[in-house]
């Protein structure tokens, strides 16, 4: 740990500091997410750290509540979007021919329609429960998975010990999962964490334009939709999500560089 550059440690810290928050937000919170506690808007105080929202909740338990919610959330949808998108990606270089073609532009005519418009057109005739917030946002975002999945395996299906797989006779499966994926896990690492801030960022969206998370529960996004009236009041309720989801992004961001430029360094000595 003490060889890792500084800012990969603050990434970590940062990044760990939200992930134990959200695990243990039922320990941490002072009080329950839908509790009122006081009057409208308090000013920060020794009782309420963050003072409280629109309605006399105490903003730090909504916070952290909110935070758990938006994380789970944002990493449930990468994993689907990641899931589907590689493996399908993976396929369909190894495949070739017209399968490709037909997937690769099935894909484009769905990233041709921008993401927000599609999932919020979807979410409006579907039920907005968090399974389906979570399927509809890792599907549509899967296309940008399966284009860069897509576009590495195609460089590294061409490679020699591909061809030599092929030819001792090795099925597609074993030359997916275990001669192109390993050597793909680079770009896809450091994919994951933009992936994951883009989920954070479209989820909060979702939220905030009321298709989201819905009441009681709450999410960053949401605390934001709530308290923004209070802005022209000078009241920082709305202003605080913004600089967690920030915070998180610098962080998540921070270590999925060392981890790219890490694994590439490796596979650099490897094949010197």
């Amino acid at each position: 740990m003490m060889r890792l550059p500084l800012p990969t440690l603050i990434g970590l810290f940062i990044t760990g500091l939200f992930l134990f928050t959200a695990i243990f937000a039922p320990w941490i919170a002072p009080y329950g997410v839908s509790e009122v506690v006081g009057d409208v808007w308090e000013p920060a105080s020794a009782e309420y750290w963050l003072g409280t929202d629109n309605i006399g909740r105490d903003l730090l338990s909504r916070m952290i509540w909110g935070g758990q919610t938006t994380i789970f959330v944002a990493i449930a949808a990468t994993v689907v979007s990641f899931v589907t998108g590689s493996v399908l990606g993976l396929f369909a270089a190894v495949v070739g021919g017209w399968l490709d073609q037909l997937m690769s532009r099935f894909v484009d005519l769905i990233m041709a329609i921008p993401t927000l418009i599609f999932a919020l057109v979807v979410l409006s005739v579907m039920p907005v429960t968090i399974p389906v917030l979570i399927l509809v946002m890792g599907l549509l975002d899967s296309t940008r998975v399966f284009r860069l999945s897509r576009a590495v395996a195609s460089d590294i299906a061409v490679m020699e010990y591909v061809e030599s797989a092929r030819l001792r006779g090795e099925g597609r499966a074993w030359v997916i999962f275990r001669e192109i994926l390993p050597n793909a896990l680079s770009p896809l690492v450091a994919e994951a964490g933009m992936r994951f801030i883009f989920m954070v960022l479209f989820v909060s969206t979702l939220s905030f334009l009321g298709l989201g998370v819905q009441p009681p529960a709450a999410d960053w996004g949401g605390i934001v939709k709530e308290n923004k009236d209070g802005i022209v009041y000078g009241i920082p309720a709305a202003l605080l999500p913004a600089v967690a989801i920030a915070a998180l992004a610098i962080s998540v961001n921070l270590v999925a560089d060392w981890v790219l430029d890490r694994t590439s360094s490796l596979k650099g000595g490897r094949n010197a």
